[in-house]
């Protein structure tokens, strides 16, 4: 998953010309690397022959880029962007796929879609999300595709827990994932968050570990009755609740990575697809862990 962020914007998060990254030097440890396939980790893949390739750890050394900025003292990319990914396509594609998912899930509340037809819904997108996954290049109409059914989802199970759980829980939800996002970003932006090879292990470690959990709370409450392991339910509900969006978090710090690093090796324009459709299978994330999380603190009243 590669990603990028809707509230971005160049005032906030670049140099003069507007394509300089967050709008400080790029953190330490070179690019992001994992099972989310980075494709600017080991060497510039935009590479093959040109001032890019043989990029050392750093992947802004000698990287035709990165001229000191007497100004400001850090890297700065060239005004002239031609058909290279900057912040202007990731915050456009991202608000698209963003906004798509929120038209899915507006219609699914309006009409009232059961939960038969979410879950329907959840399947598609899983499918449509993991054949991007696996794709070389962006589709976009396969990530829109993603997009709406994953609107449909969100929106049914969102006026589910509203209805029947929790009056206001769908918006709590939204704010929560908006705290969340903001406060990655300030971490992200000023370095208290760092993003290395190291954290970057870690981090799928952990995610690896919390799905496989999930997985089997799901097959023994499916075989078993009940809520499983009861993983989502009671005060270990509530603490797995806020691992996941700690894990959802971090993984936003890992997309704000990826796409400082495509920026800066000058990846092809399409890419920003991949940007704003990893990020929004991240904040999807968020979101819906927040809302489980809503729904449990309300049931335990």
């Amino acid at each position: 998953m590669r990603s990028s962020n809707p509230v971005f914007s160049r005032r906030g998060f670049s140099r003069d010309n507007g394509y300089a990254g967050f709008g400080s030097a790029p953190q330490a440890g070179g690019p992001a690397v994992g099972t989310q396939g980075n494709p600017y980790a080991g060497g510039n893949p935009y590479a093959g022959g040109n001032p890019y390739a043989q990029a050392p750890t750093n992947p802004y050394a000698q990287n035709p880029y990165a001229q000191q900025d007497l100004q400001h003292g850090a890297p700065q990319a060239p005004v002239s962007t031609g058909n290279k990914m900057t912040m202007d396509d990731v915050v456009m594609r991202t608000g698209i796929t963003l906004g798509t998912v929120i038209a899915g899930a507006t219609v699914a509340w309006v009409m009232n879609v059961g939960l038969g037809i979410a879950i329907g819904a959840a399947l598609i997108a899983m499918v449509l999300g993991l054949v991007q996954a696996f794709k070389r290049k962006a589709n976009p109409a396969l990530i829109l595709a993603y997009a709406a059914f994953e609107g449909v989802f969100l929106g049914a199970i969102s006026n589910y827990v509203n209805t029947y759980i929790a009056d206001g829980a769908a918006m709590q939800a939204v704010l929560g994932t908006m705290a969340v996002f903001v406060t990655m970003l300030v971490l992200y932006k000023t370095r208290i968050v760092r993003v290395t090879r190291r954290f970057t292990r870690f981090l799928m470690i952990a995610a690896t570990a919390f799905l496989v959990l999930t997985a089997v709370n799901l097959l023994f409450a499916v075989f078993g009755g009940g809520d499983g392991l009861g993983f989502r339910s009671g005060g270990l509900g509530i603490v797995f609740g806020i691992v996941g969006i700690l894990l959802g978090a971090f993984f936003l710090a890992l997309d704000f990575k990826q796409v400082e690093d495509g920026i800066a090796y000058g990846a092809p324009r399409e890419e920003s697809w991949l940007a704003a459709f990893g990020l929004t299978m991240t904040l999807v994330w968020i979101y819906l862990e927040m809302l489980r999380l809503v729904a449990i603190l309300n049931s335990s009243d």
